[in-house]
């Protein structure tokens, strides 16, 4: 584009030109255009250089409409003529007027434009749950009712505290915290650090164990994931651990197998493992065979605690077992904890290495789980039997495990969880507490009683602790469809599997379990009223079983508008409203 183009263009000049003939005539002449500018540059091979005029940019204007002619004729009175080196120039100035509202304006807008998009992040950020997402909301009120009308019976449930759930609630989720207390990724932890710290020292007082043999990881998200830890922190994959068989009331986290040798649980994916078993007979751990077992498989962490294991567990005969065949003692105290720490039921920390539980069972905490294990020096003679580490006096279970947890496993903890804990583990350590874990026994053994009474079998023919197995098989029922109609009924348990005489497997039980509805002020004559509630349900699923069969979809068929189902709902809900929610209004 040269200057005759130019003059001729559409296109209106803030900056206007003449060239001179040198310019003009240059047969070499080349223009450069970028950001809206133009900037004329003249050869080199231009001979007379003191001619040469410096390149100055022409900005583009937007091309004048018949509109804005006024204006136009308004701005060629700013326009100002001038020379350099003989040439005549015209420049076009802005009134300042112009500027200063146009500033203005623009920075007003500016500052508009910043408020509104505050205002918009504070508006939804600010909302509660019932305005945010209605949705959520009338499905969270429906399970509240849910709670509220409902017997639950699930063993392994509580209804935790006020303050508890304020904690979880709280903005302590908004805080990320890898690693331990003084050793944190992030910055702008040291509140949560002293959480963390007051958490384990609850912990450890709430079970009455000594800081200087025993410490304590409270991070892990649930029993499953600290039971992995443990094994990650001590063993190689591959290396082998023995536990309660699931059918038996095992935890899959000990290690399983389905019947067609499926792994169920990481623990069997990652690890060897092998089961011991109850007695048929008993139900009962069967010590004889879990002894052989243990010396011919030699497994280098062997497991006590389960599920559903309604009776004592002899710490003693699993740490004899333990050294005989070289292994760490684990116990997994998630269904018993409160018990453990309130003293009601024996205590694993006399005779085992490491120690492990959920926090929201019948310790009555928020979900999650923790993780004792042993410091210091190992015992004489434990230290020379137990083949774990590196063959010292002293244990090594601190740094594997606590490296396991994170990095290895798990990326920040719930701090908020972890506050959650700390109020629980507060109380646990009262005598409250304690006169509440012994309330949750008496209504155990008064449930079981009432239920003996009425010719039910019980696994074990009782409890010494917070659950009771009921095998239902000599009702002729399954646990399954006794499950589902509790269900439609209002009332919570879960099948569980039972050993026949034979030693197979079937569904025919259910797990029940009195902390929750403790927890709702129930004593020995509501657990009474609850067994006649479970009775009836028991002769509904019978009568159903007798008309539709028991297969799945023929039974459920059964359940539809069963008056006899109805009929009991509303018994079960007016006798639940009677007792109040801990926790939340309702």
């Amino acid at each position: 584009m040269d200057l005759s183009q130019s003059h001729s263009s559409n296109l209106s000049l803030g900056f206007i030109t003449h060239a001179s003939p040198a310019v003009s005539a240059a047969p070499n002449h080349r223009s450069h255009i970028a950001d809206d500018s133009i900037t004329f540059q003249i050869d080199s091979r231009v001979k007379d250089q003191s001619h040469l005029v410096p390149p100055i940019p022409l900005q583009l204007m937007d091309k004048q409409t018949e509109e804005n002619e006024k204006e136009s004729v308004d701005e060629e009175r700013d326009v100002e003529e001038f020379r350099i080196l003989g040439h005549s120039m015209c420049i076009k100035r802005k009134r300042d007027t112009d500027t200063s509202f146009r500033v203005t304006s623009s920075s007003n807008e500016n500052l508009l434009g910043l408020e509104s998009r505050r205002n918009a992040v504070r508006a939804w950020g600010n909302q509660g749950l019932q305005v945010a997402d209605p949705d959520i909301f009338e499905i969270m009120e429906k399970e509240k009712q849910r709670q509220y009308k409902g017997i639950e019976l699930i063993a392994s449930e509580n209804f935790v505290c006020k303050a508890v759930m304020e904690a979880l609630g709280s903005h302590l989720t908004n805080k990320y915290s890898e690693g331990a207390p003084g050793a944190r990724y992030y910055g702008g932890n040291q509140f949560i650090d002293e959480i963390e710290t007051l958490c384990c020292k609850r912990a450890l007082t709430a079970f009455g164990l000594d800081m200087e043999n025993w410490g304590v990881n409270v991070q892990p998200y649930s029993c499953t994931s600290a039971n992995l830890a443990v094994y990650t922190g001590l063993l190689l994959p591959g290396d082998r651990i023995m536990g309660l068989d699931t059918p038996s009331g095992g935890n899959t986290s000990h290690g399983y197998y389905l019947p067609n040798g499926r792994k169920v649980s990481g623990a069997s994916i990652f690890f060897e493992s092998l089961s011991y078993k109850v007695d048929p007979q008993t139900g009962y751990v069967d010590f004889d065979k879990l002894e052989e077992r243990a010396l011919d498989f030699r497994p280098k962490i062997l497991i006590c605690g389960g599920s559903s294991y309604p009776r004592e567990w002899d710490y003693a005969k699993f740490r004899q077992i333990a050294d005989k065949c070289g292994a760490v003692l684990l116990c997994d105290m998630a269904q018993i904890s409160g018990l453990i720490a309130a003293k009601e039921c024996a205590s694993p920390f006399d005779y085992c290495d490491i120690v492990t539980s959920t926090t929201h069972k019948s310790l009555r905490g928020p979900r999650g789980g923790i993780i004792f294990y042993r410091k210091g020096s190992k015992p004489r003679k434990r230290g020379l039997l137990l083949n774990q580490g590196d063959g010292s006096d002293k244990y090594d279970f601190e740094e594997k495990i606590n490296f396991a947890v994170f990095p290895a496993l798990q990326g920040g903890p719930h701090n908020n969880h972890i506050a959650a804990l700390a109020i629980a583990l507060k109380q646990v350590a009262t005598p409250e507490y304690k006169a509440y874990m012994q309330q949750v026994k008496r209504n155990s053994q008064a449930l079981a009683a009432a239920l003996l009474r009425r010719n039910c079998r019980l696994v074990t023919g009782g409890t010494d602790n917070h659950m009771i197995l009921w095998d239902l098989r000599n009702l002729g029922l399954t646990g399954k469809n006794f499950e589902k109609v509790c269900e439609l009924c209002h009332i919570t348990l879960n099948k569980v599997m039972v050993f026949d005489d034979n030693g197979s497997i079937t569904p025919g039980g259910v797990r029940i379990g009195t902390p929750a509805m403790t927890s709702r002020g129930c004593i020995e004559n509501d657990f009474e009223t609850m067994a006649d509630f479970l009775l009836k349900a028991a002769h509904i699923t019978n009568s159903i079983q007798r008309e539709h069969g028991k297969l799945a979809k023929a039974f459920l068929k059964g359940l539809e508008n069963n008056k006899d189902v109805i009929e009991l709902q509303t018994r079960v809900e007016n006798f639940a409203t009677l007792f109040a929610m801990p926790g939340f209004e309702v």
